[in-house]
Order: structure tokens, then C-alpha cells, then sequence
């Protein structure tokens, strides 16, 4: 199956598993979940495609037993994110922008956590970008361990298995294999929607800020999370 690149030719889902097979899938989804370097990485379509390759036999593997490697790469990716987040603490939002490292998306997944609270660790995980820095921030905020794990697998287990076996059950209809790049596409654009639905409220606030006069800047960026802020959720 050749699929439309997405990006670079190098991030199409069809060429990394044909390169990397289900335990390259493994490593990215690890990556994605909760190490910094990852959040540029493909994890919905790349779900979606190997459940569409599986259930189509053209990739060899039980999909139980991927739907359970991967959750498993979820949930051990979030827990790193949060060991990370926990020894780093405030001093993430001090750190320098970079090409692999924008301020700005450790304020995104702030703002993301403080809005929901610790349900965002499964809110988070359709979210890109948002999913790989989430679980850092928790880290950061000394959210109460039990109830970190327990929502890390909620939602390792709801986006893990959840698209994956969507990809599984639309491969089964012969539209959807005829038409892999657009459906691909479409996964893309659902799931960048709520980072431009936040993209036009923060418009809207500065323009309002704007309008108000000029001693009324935007919104400054959130404080660093203290410490145990979540203890007692």
C-alpha cells in the first residue's frame, strides 16, 4: 500500500512501519508519549495505518498482540514524561527555545493541564503535540503518583487500542483501502482541530487586549505548576 506522505517522506506511516516494522511502531509511540523529541512524530495515522495493515494481512502480526504492545509503549512513554517532568521541575520553563524545543508548547500543554486537571493525561492523547508534553508538565506539578497511573492507562489504553482498532475495522471496507490518503488526511485534520480551535481563542483574547488599549497586554503565559497543586485530586 502506498499512502501520501503526509509530510516528510521519512514520517509517512506506510514507509516507517515498511522500514521499521511493529517495533519501530513501538519505539514511536514511546517517543511521542513522553520525550521531548517526539512530539513531531506521527502517532494517530500511524496507529490508524497499522491497524488497516494488520487487518488487511499486509503486515504479519496478531493485532491483539499489537493493540497490547502498544498500549503497554503508551503507558511506559507517559511514565518517563512524568520521571522526567518530576526530576526537571520548574526549570523546563526556563529552557531555551531550539530547533526540536519551543517554549511555547510547554506552555500549551500547561495551559491544557490546568484547564482539565488530570483527566487531560487522557484528553491529551488525541492531541498531538499537547500528548507528548502533558504527562512532563504532571510531572513538574508533583501530581499525586496514583492517580498519574491511573489515567496514564486510561488513556494509553482509549488511544492506543481506540485508533488502532478503528483502523482495523474501516480497513475492512473496500472504500476506505481504496482511499488511504484521504482518510489519513482526514485523521490529520481531526486532530489538529482543537489545537486551532485554541489558536483562534488566543486571537480573539489578544485582539480583545488589543481593543482594550495598550496598557492591556495579552494574557501573560501561565506560572510554572507548583508542586502537589493536583495532590488531593
Amino acid at each position: 500500500m502506498n499512502t501520501l506522505a503526509l509530510g516528510p517522506s521519512w514520517l509517512d506511516p506506510d514507509y516507517l512501519l515498511n522500514q521499521f516494522g511493529i517495533y519501530g511502531l513501538l519505539l514511536i509511540v514511546f517517543a511521542e508519549s513522553g520525550l521531548l523529541i517526539g512530539f513531531f512524530l506521527p502517532g494517530d495515522s500511524l496507529l490508524f495505518t497499522t491497524g488497516l495493515l494488520i487487518t488487511t494481512s499486509q503486515l504479519k502480526f496478531p493485532l491483539w498482540l499489537a493493540i497490547v504492545l502498544i498500549c503497554v509503549a503508551a503507558i511506559v512513554g507517559d511514565q518517563a514524561g512524568y520521571l522526567f517532568g518530576k526530576k526537571v521541575g520548574p526549570a523546563l520553563f526556563k529552557r531555551p527555545d531550539s530547533r526540536l524545543f519551543k517554549q511555547e508548547n510547554v506552555t500549551k500543554a500547561s495551559e491544557f493541564f490546568e484547564k482539565h486537571g488530570p483527566k487531560s493525561l487522557v484528553l491529551a492523547r488525541f492531541v498531538p503535540i499537547v500528548r507528548t508534553f502533558t504527562p512532563i508538565i504532571a510531572g513538574v506539578s508533583s501530581m499525586r503518583y496514583r492517580s498519574f497511573i491511573t489515567f496514564n492507562i486510561i488513556g494509553g489504553i482509549l488511544w492506543g487500542a481506540g485508533v488502532t482498532l478503528l483502523g482495523a475495522w474501516l480497513g475492512r471496507i473496500a472504500f476506505v483501502r481504496e482511499n488511504i490518503e484521504a482518510m489519513l488526511i482526514l485523521i490529520v485534520l481531526v486532530s489538529v482541530v482543537p489545537i486551532i480551535i485554541e489558536f483562534v481563542k488566543a486571537r480573539g483574547e489578544s485582539r480583545r487586549a488589543a481593543a482594550a488599549g495598550p496598557g492591556a497586554g495579552p494574557t501573560p503565559p501561565p506560572a510554572p505548576p507548583q508542586r502537589g497543586r493536583h495532590a488531593k485530586r
